[in-house]
């Protein structure tokens, strides 16, 4: 399933507290993307064409849960990057990230464990 960005933000919202209306997601959004009522809604009805949320009737309202695990959709995601920009292998993903100094001190002792437990 194919999630764009403005979408993954609805996506991140339900992921954090679910179920939630279209207003409570409003909310978050307007904070922190400045989107407006019908913004949200349209990624809403896009996404429940998806099949990546549900809307549940309660009342007059309507109530938005994820279908879409967060898990799936991280792996997918990363996947994609993962495919589209180094033909699918980690360690040059890694190594564009250690030439532009991306990689915190903690980064690096972090990948040195994970390195570790795959050689035991």
């Amino acid at each position: 399933m194919s999630i764009s960005e403005a979408e993954s933000a609805v996506m991140s919202v339900l992921w954090d507290s679910a179920p939630r209306t279209s207003e409570e997601i409003l909310a978050v959004l307007s904070q922190s993307h400045g989107w407006q009522e019908g913004t949200v809604k349209s990624l809403l009805n896009r996404l429940l064409k998806k099949q990546a949320v549900k809307a549940d009737r309660d009342g007059k309202r309507y109530l938005y849960s994820p279908l879409l695990e967060r898990a799936d959709y991280v792996s997918e995601e990363s996947a994609g990057l993962l495919d589209r920009l180094f033909d699918g292998r980690v360690a040059p993903l890694v190594a564009h990230f250690s030439h532009h100094r991306k990689l915190s001190k903690k980064d690096i002792a972090e990948l040195r464990q994970l390195l570790d437990k795959l050689d035991d």
